[in-house]
Parts: structure tokens; C-alpha cells; sequence
């Protein structure tokens, strides 16, 4: 896929955090710009860049997203949130159309707690604009996405062995 010019705004934006967190790490191969959403994951590190714990990242409060009033600082919800700000900012600079929505209002957040997640949701970002036909969010799509239903499928299962052990 092409990026037009809203979509290398979003790309900009979304590197350009990595550089003014230093908490951040972010991959190319682990983003991409669809054409009506995007899919990334967040690292997010110590000062050593060791990866910190998911729960504690995601804002400790299990992977939920806070309500917009009590985002934590250096949490994933905070990290979206001035993303998006950034974003809007800049397209409707250019749009001329100060105030204007640019994004839906939440997102989808995930905790990869093991190397088969990651890899599998790697492969799912990278081959994204391949199967965007079968995506979901695709008004147009001519079928479902079996690599998607396989790697939901892994999530359940995962979700029902990590709350099964007793985790929260």
C-alpha cells in the first residue's frame, strides 16, 4: 500500500515517539498504516531496555484502558493518547479544519505475554496490507481473515491458560 499524505503523518508521528519517550522502543516491522486504522506494538522499556512488565505498562490496571481523565503517565493509554493528539494536530493544520476528528475514539490494546504472540501478531502487521480484502474494517472485503480468526483463537486460549493458572 501507497501511504498518502495523512498516512506518512501517522508513520512520522508514530516513530517520532519512540524518540521523545525514551521508555519507547518501536520496530518497522512491527507497524503498519492501513487505509481507515493502524496496527503497532509498544515496547516499553527501563533505562537498561528490559521490557517492563505488561500489566504495569498497560497502565497497571490489567490491560484496561483508563477513562481519559486518569491516564497514567508512561502508560500505554498515555503513549496512544498523545500520539493521536499529534496526529490530529498536524492533518488538521494542514486541512485547515482546527478541532475536527481524525480518530475513533478508543483503541485496542493487548498484552504479548510469550514469543508465539509476538511472532504471530509480527506476521499478522507485516501481512496485513495483503489480506486487506478480508480485514475486518474493510467495508469492501470479500470474506473473513483465517490468519486473523487463528491468531483470535490464540488469544482466547491464551487468556483462558493465563487466568486458569491463577494471574490476574
Amino acid at each position: 500500500m501507497q501511504l498518502n499524505e495523512w498516512g506518512a503523518i501517522v508513520r512520522d508521528k508514530w516513530f517520532k515517539t519512540a524518540q521523545i519517550r525514551p521508555y519507547v522502543q518501536l520496530w518497522e516491522d512491527e507497524f503498519v498504516v492501513m487505509p481507515n486504522h493502524i496496527h503497532g506494538i509498544i515496547w516499553i522499556v527501563d533505562n537498561n531496555g528490559i521490557v517492563a512488565d505488561g500489566d504495569a505498562a498497560a497502565g497497571g490496571n490489567g490491560g484496561k484502558t483508563a477513562p481519559p481523565n486518569n491516564v497514567v503517565p508512561g502508560s500505554i493509554g498515555a503513549i496512544v493518547r498523545s500520539f493521536k493528539s499529534a496526529v490530529t494536530k498536524r492533518i488538521n493544520e494542514l486541512r485547515h479544519t482546527p478541532g475536527a476528528a481524525v480518530w475513533q475514539r478508543n483503541y485496542y490494546e493487548r498484552i504479548i505475554r510469550d514469543e508465539r504472540a509476538l511472532n504471530a501478531i509480527r506476521r499478522y502487521i507485516q501481512d496485513n496490507p495483503r489480506r486487506w480484502h478480508m480485514d475486518r474494517e474493510n467495508a469492501r472485503r470479500i470474506g473473513s481473515d483465517p490468519l486473523a480468526r487463528e491468531i483470535w483463537q490464540m488469544f482466547q486460549d491464551d487468556d483462558h491458560h493465563h487466568t486458569a493458572k491463577g494471574a490476574p
